[in-house]
């Protein structure tokens, strides 16, 4: 299975707005997140189905869209635009999938310097609400 297969999920799950649960199904076991504004990477499903369902509260407003697809094999690259609170934020999702279509490995890169600020902001927010749900 290739990645535009695995897009094709993607998209899916995240037109259908964005349902933890679906996520999940999308998600390999030992999936890696690596976040723009956390250091480490955050390794396994669950945390990394945390901090996708945070994104998709706080990026996937009504003005995000992905702009440009770049598919490599299992490789795929959405570059994204979104604005939060006044702020345009300029993004790429960097996505390795597994042979089965899995999300493996999922990298966010944000920018400019003001963007990454209002995103740590605020997922750091919706994240605190995801614990004391």
């Amino acid at each position: 299975m290739s990645a535009e297969q695995g897009l094709k999920k993607w998209h899916e799950v995240i037109e259908g707005g964005n349902d933890p649960a679906a996520l999940a199904e999308i998600i390999a076991e030992n999936a890696v997140f690596h976040s723009p504004v956390v250091h480490t990477p955050q390794e396994g499903r669950a945390i990394v189905v945390a901090y996708l369902s945070a994104a998709g509260q706080t990026l996937a407003n009504d003005s995000f869209t992905y702009v440009r697809e770049l598919v490599d094999g299992n490789d795929a690259m959405l570059e994204f635009t979104t604005e939060m609170e006044g702020i345009h934020v300029n993004g790429i999702d960097l996505i390795h999938f597994d042979d089965d279509g899995m999300i493996k490995d999922f990298k966010v890169m944000v920018r400019p310097l003001k963007a990454v600020n209002k995103v740590w902001e605020m997922m750091a927010a919706q994240l605190e609400r995801q614990k004391a749900s």
